[in-house]
């Protein structure tokens, strides 16, 4: 079982290799614009790909707001 922490690192690896900078669990990833919506849809993808988990379109602005929000959406579908 994965811990909190460790999704946590997982997800903001993930979103760092897309973004190419440094993110923190409680970094505002869209409102900082971050991630706009090219590379939220990449995001999306690369979490359907290697979570196992989609995230509803009318959910995204929720569950991306920072990894450790998508990392609690993440871990409750796991």
């Amino acid at each position: 079982m994965t811990t909190q922490a460790e999704l946590e690192n997982q997800i903001a690896a993930l979103i760092e290799s897309i973004v190419f900078t440094k993110v923190t669990p409680d970094q505002p990833l869209l409102e900082s614009g971050l991630i706009d919506s090219v590379t939220t849809v990449e995001v999306m993808l690369a979490v359907e790909a290697h979570f196992h988990c989609t995230i509803p379109a009318t959910e995204v602005a929720i569950h991306l707001e920072s990894v450790r929000t998508m990392a609690a959406y993440i871990a409750a579908r796991q």
